[in-house]
C-alpha cells in the first residue's frame, strides 16, 4: 500500500492508501495552543467544519486514536486523498498547460464563495487599520524573537518600515473596505501546494482553523495568499491572470496598492512559517534549506511593498512644454489617477472641458484667486486618493512654489513619495504646439503664446524638480518620468523601468 509522511510547523500528515490522516502536533504557539487532547480533538472538528465549505466531498469527519487501553489518546482528521499529480504547485513547477485556464475556474470559485461568506460586525472589525497593523507588528514580534531562524533583523526593520508608511493614515482606505462589505469569513491560507486541479474542477484544502480572525480579512487579502504564492513558484504571470480573473468573476476592481499590501502581509506569514521549520530542525541540512525559504520570503515581502508605496507625481511646467501629454502616459502605463488642473478650473467654472474661454493673463477664469481655488480642490481630490492608498499625477503648470509647498505637505502628511518633475522644450516648440493645439479646438487648456510668454517671467524657481526634456519620440519621454517617478526624488535615471507596474 503506498503510504508518505509529511509534516508541518502544526501537523503530521500520513497518506495511506486512498486517504490522508492528519494528526495536530501537541504545540504551543502564540497563535495557538495545542498542549492538550481536547484542544487538538476540537480543533480536528474545526478544521472539518471549516473545509466542508470549499471541499465538502473530501473532508470525511475525525478519528479517535486508541490507546493500549482502547480508549482514546488523540485524534486525526480523515480526508480523501487528493491525485499529487493533480496539485498546483507541482503543475506550474512543471509548466502544465491545463494550469492558465484553471486560474478562471479557481477565480470563479473563490468568487463564490466569498459571495457566500459569513460578515459581520466582528469579522469586519479584524480588517480596520488598526488591526492589520497589529498583525503585521504581531508577525515581526514573533520573527524577532526566533533563533536559528535565519530571519536577517535588518530586513525585518525594512519590512515593518514600509509596511508602516503604507498603513500611516491609511484608515479611510480600510473603513472603505468595510463598508463596501468587502471583509468576509475566507480560507486565510490560499496556498499551491493545497489546491488541485481535478477534472470536476478545483478542490480547495486546509483553510486556518485554529484562530477564526486570521480568517477573518478582506477578499483581496484572501486571494493575495495564492497571487504571493505563484509568485515565490516564479509563476507572477499566473497571479496576475488569478486577480484579473477575480476580478471579472466577482464584479470587484482589486486595488493595486493594496492588493500589493497583502501579498507582502501573505509573504511575511509564510517567512514567519520557514522560521518556525527552522527553529525546530535538528538536521542542519533541513535546517539550511528552511532558512533559505526564509529569508527568499523576506525579500519578496519587500519587493511587493516598494511597489505599493504610495505616490504623489507633480508633473509641470509652462505651456506647451507637455506636462499633459507626460502625464497621461505615466497614468496609461500604471494606471495611477491622473488630476489636470485645466479641467478641474472649467469644472468649477461650469463649464465643458473643452469650450475655450481665452483670456488675457489672469482674467476671465484665470484670476488668481480662480487659480488658488483650482489648486485647492485639485489637492483636495489628490488628499482623497492618497488616503483610499491610490498614487496621484498631478498635472498642472505649478509656477507658484506656495503651491508646491502645500503638494510636499501633503505627501508628508500622507506618508506618500512626492516626486517633482519638470516638462521642458525649447520656446520654439512649445510656441508651435500651442498653436496646434489652439487650432485643434478641443483641450481643456486655453494658454495662448502671450499667456505662455508671461508665466515664463513669473515662475518661481524650482530647485526641487527633477528636468524631463520632452523633444524626444513621447514613448522614450514617457520611459523616462516614468522611471524617474518609480525611483523617487534626486534619482538619476534613463533606463526604461521593467515591465507594466500594476494597477
Amino acid at each position: 500500500m503506498d503510504a508518505s509522511l509529511i509534516e508541518t510547523h502544526v501537523s503530521v500528515v500520513l497518506f495511506l492508501g486512498d486517504h490522508a490522516y492528519k494528526l495536530k502536533k501537541p504545540v504551543v504557539f502564540p497563535f495557538a495552543d495545542l498542549s492538550t487532547r481536547g484542544a487538538r480533538q476540537a480543533l480536528c472538528h474545526r478544521e472539518v467544519e471549516l473545509n466542508r465549505r470549499l471541499a465538502p466531498d473530501v473532508y470525511e469527519g475525525v478519528a479517535d486514536v486508541l490507546g493500549p487501553d482502547g480508549s482514546p489518546c488523540d485524534h486525526l482528521v480523515v480526508m480523501r486523498r487528493m491525485p499529487n499529480d493533480r496539485r498546483l504547485s507541482l503543475l506550474v513547477e512543471t509548466h502544465d498547460p491545463q494550469v492558465g485556464p484553471a486560474m478562471d475556474d479557481l477565480a470563479r470559485v473563490l468568487a463564490a464563495f466569498h459571495l457566500t461568506a459569513d460578515r459581520s460586525a466582528e469579522i469586519d472589525d479584524a480588517a480596520t487599520r488598526d488591526a492589520v497593523a497589529d498583525r503585521w507588528r504581531r508577525n515581526d514580534d514573533q520573527m524577532r524573537g526566533l533563533t536559528g531562524s535565519g530571519l536577517d533583523p535588518v530586513a525585518l526593520d525594512r519590512v515593518m518600515a514600509l509596511a508602516d508608511r503604507f498603513l500611516s493614515g491609511r484608515d479611510p482606505l480600510f473603513d472603505h473596505r468595510i463598508a463596501l462589505g468587502r471583509i468576509c469569513d475566507g480560507h486565510g491560507d490560499l496556498l499551491a501546494d493545497d489546491i488541485f486541479l481535478l477534472d470536476d474542477g478545483p478542490r480547495i484544502l486546509d483553510c486556518i482553523e485554529f484562530d477564526d480572525r486570521l480568517r477573518h480579512v478582506d477578499v483581496v487579502d484572501d486571494i493575495a495568499f495564492l497571487v504571493m504564492d505563484l509568485e515565490r513558484l516564479g509563476a507572477a504571470n499566473l497571479g496576475d491572470a488569478l486577480v484579473e480573473a477575480y476580478e471579472h468573476a466577482s464584479g470587484e476592481v482589486v486595488p493595486r496598492n493594496l492588493l500589493h499590501v497583502y501579498v507582502a502581509y501573505r509573504a511575511q506569514v509564510r517567512a514567519m512559517v520557514a522560521g518556525l521549520r527552522a527553529a525546530q530542525c535538528d538536521d542542519a541540512a533541513e535546517r539550511a534549506r528552511h532558512e533559505a525559504e526564509a529569508a527568499e520570503l523576506l525579500d519578496q515581502c519587500v519587493r511587493r511593498l516598494e511597489r505599493a508605496t504610495v505616490r504623489l507625481v507633480i508633473v509641470g511646467g509652462l505651456p506647451g512644454t507637455g506636462k499633459t501629454t507626460v502625464a497621461k502616459g505615466i497614468g496609461e502605463r500604471t494606471g495611477w489617477a491622473v488630476l489636470r488642473s485645466d479641467v478641474l478650473r472649467k469644472e468649477l467654472a461650469g463649464l465643458p472641458a473643452d469650450e475655450a474661454t481665452a483670456a488675457s493673463y489672469r482674467s476671465g477664469i484665470y484670476t488668481a484667486e480662480m487659480t488658488d481655488r483650482t489648486y485647492d480642490v485639485l489637492l483636495g481630490e489628490a488628499r482623497r486618493l492618497l488616503m483610499l492608498g491610490e498614487s496621484v499625477v498631478l498635472d498642472a503648470s505649478f509656477v507658484s512654489d506656495r503651491h508646491r509647498r502645500t503638494a510636499r505637505a501633503l505627501a508628508g502628511e500622507m506618508g506618500s513619495e512626492l516626486v517633482e518633475l519638470r516638462c521642458t522644450v525649447g520656446d520654439d516648440v512649445a510656441t508651435e504646439r500651442i498653436r496646434l493645439r489652439m487650432a485643434g479646438g478641443i483641450d481643456a487648456s486655453d494658454a495662448d503664446p502671450g499667456v505662455a510668454a508671461r508665466l515664463a517671467e513669473v515662475i518661481d524657481g524650482w530647485p526641487e524638480s527633477i528636468d524631463v526634456p520632452t523633444d524626444g519620440h513621447i514613448d522614450a519621454v514617457v520611459d523616462q518620468a516614468l522611471a524617474h517617478a518609480l525611483a523617487g526624488p534626486g534619482s538619476a535615471v534613463g533606463a526604461r523601468p521593467d515591465g507594466p507596474v500594476g494597477r
